[in-house]
């Protein structure tokens, strides 16, 4: 790969990406109380990060089902006045030219239990500063999966490209797949790493049935610590589980791993010999990888992995003209992670400006 790969077009599954750099799904807490994209921030707050023709925006976490939530003011996409929200979103990022997809999750045992919300999990381990869960039944987890294919359904009906479905950070989808939350259970779907792996499995098969593989994604954590994840050795489980998504999946929008040097909101000190090459080496398809990037990292990703798009999410927030500035070499407007999470205010999330050298190229 050229230098300047960072840059260049790339297919993921239906659309043609300008470029490599995509913005991920960061929580911010802006919807209205009903779970639906606020008219008058989020429209702004998406399409404003497509500058640059071909940009593609990986929308917030959003619940697939009603009882699948529990933050406040996060979005959800089961109910028609969000799917309508999202449609706003939708083409208002189409309008500049860019792509979005739609993150999608159940929060399982991570679930704050407000608003009288039903806590569960794969099994009964309780997650630090959340109500203990209770163990899904058989039937249910069955349920739960159908849930994800709603969603998605409902993704492309607000005029969304696609959906990525979260099976990182401890999420529901993690919670099956990994030893430290799933211990207890002794039907199909707890034990062996087959079982352990079988609910995310067949949630990315519900959805691909229902909206089609090429617009169908994952994101996993195979190295997080957040929500007090991370198995002792999570390489058998997370290679089995990509080698199955190769061998069923093959033509999925694209794969969306964390790299061990985050965890979840914040950066981590890897273990060692942990590494994200082993699952990338196996996945033959378009590959996400997120977690830490600067400009001149980044570059050196695209330049020596093919097929691949560099997620780049607190300074994307800072930095609405992000893909611009790393291409112009430009500096970059400091975050203040004091704004990430204030529900519905403007502040940190709207009113970030395009730096003055890009206008006339870019604007």
């Amino acid at each position: 790969m050229s230098d300047d790969a960072l840059y260049t077009a790339l297919k993921v599954g239906r659309m043609t990406l300008g470029h490599r750099i995509a913005f991920p799904p960061v929580t911010r807490y802006r919807c209205d109380d009903d779970g639906t994209p606020n008219a008058d921030l989020a429209p702004q707050y998406y399409s404003e990060r497509c500058l640059v023709p071909g940009t593609l925006l990986i929308a917030e976490a959003t619940d697939v089902s009603a009882t699948g939530g529990g933050y406040i003011n996060s979005p959800g996409i089961y109910s028609e006045r969000q799917i309508e929200g999202w449609r706003k979103v939708a083409d208002a990022v189409h309008a500049k030219k860019g792509y979005i997809f739609v993150q999608v999750w159940n929060l399982g045992r991570v679930n704050p239990g407000t608003k009288d919300k039903d806590v569960f999990s794969a099994g009964t381990v309780q997650c630090p500063d959340r109500p203990k869960p209770r163990m899904l039944s058989t039937a249910e987890v069955k349920e739960k999966a159908a849930e994800y294919a709603t969603a998605a359904k409902n993704a492309i009906a607000a005029g969304l490209d696609g959906i990525e479905i979260h099976g990182a950070h401890g999420y529901l989808v993690d919670q099956f797949l990994q030893d430290v939350t799933n211990n207890e259970r002794t039907d199909e779907y707890g034990g062996s790493i087959e079982n352990r792996a079988r609910f995310g499995l067949e949630v990315v098969q519900a959805c691909v049935d229902a909206i089609g593989a090429d617009r169908v994604a994952i994101r996993l954590s195979p190295f997080s610590r957040v929500q007090a994840m991370r198995m002792a050795d999570p390489f058998p489980t997370f290679l089995y589980f990509v080698e199955q998504l190769q061998e069923r999946f093959p033509g999925l929008a694209y794969v969306h791993m964390v790299e061990p040097r985050a965890g979840g909101n914040n950066d981590q000190i890897p273990n060692e010999g942990d590494s994200t090459e082993p699952f990338r080496k196996l996945w033959k398809g378009v590959w996400i990888s997120a977690g830490g990037y600067t400009p001149e990292n980044a570059k050196e990703y695209a330049a020596t992995h093919e097929n691949t798009v560099v997620a780049i999410g607190r300074n994307f927030i800072s930095n609405p003209d992000l893909v611009a500035k790393f291409k112009e070499k430009l500096a970059l407007t400091s975050y203040d992670r004091s704004t990430f999470y204030t529900n519905k205010a403007k502040e940190g999330y709207l009113g970030y400006t395009y730096a003055e050298e890009l206008r006339g190229k870019y604007y």
